[in-house]
């Protein structure tokens, strides 16, 4: 039975963070191939099926765009800024991985390009990619203290 809502409901996405445990660590990002922000960098990330979670959601983003499996990421937080994505009321929820130092990645399914950058240079990022990595880069900090 289907039932329609009184109240829109927000998509919901989900962005996977991978940065590397160096003297000069790098995050993975990938060039997006289609709008909004085609041509920019992002997070991997993208919509959640009906039937995963946000984690797994995460991970299937991460490997589709990237070629890039991973099992364990943690939680970063949600974000939920009203104009975060120009397509629409979107909340994303952003995981946190580290590795050792870069896999080979290549772009794949909607991404362009997936390469690493270091967290000293990092290009213009879409959406709100920026505000996430400065939440990205205290965690990672305090985790590698």
């Amino acid at each position: 039975m289907a039932y329609t809502y009184k109240y829109p409901r927000p998509a919901v996405t989900a962005d996977c963070i991978v940065i590397t445990r160096e003297a000069e660590p790098k995050v993975l990002l990938i060039q997006r191939g289609s709008m909004p922000f085609k041509g920019g960098w992002a997070f991997p990330g993208g919509f959640m099926n009906m039937d995963e979670t946000t984690e797994q959601c995460a991970i299937r983003e991460l490997e589709e765009e990237t070629g890039l499996r991973l099992s364990k990421i943690q939680q970063l937080g949600a974000y939920s800024k009203v104009d975060r994505d120009p397509r629409g009321r979107t909340v994303t929820v952003a995981y946190l991985a580290i590795v050792d130092e870069p896999i080979a990645v290549t772009g794949q399914d909607d991404a362009a390009k997936a390469e690493w950058w270091p967290l000293s240079d990092l290009p213009h990022l879409a959406f709100d990619h920026y505000d996430i990595m400065q939440d990205a880069i205290k965690v990672y900090n305090d985790m590698m203290k």
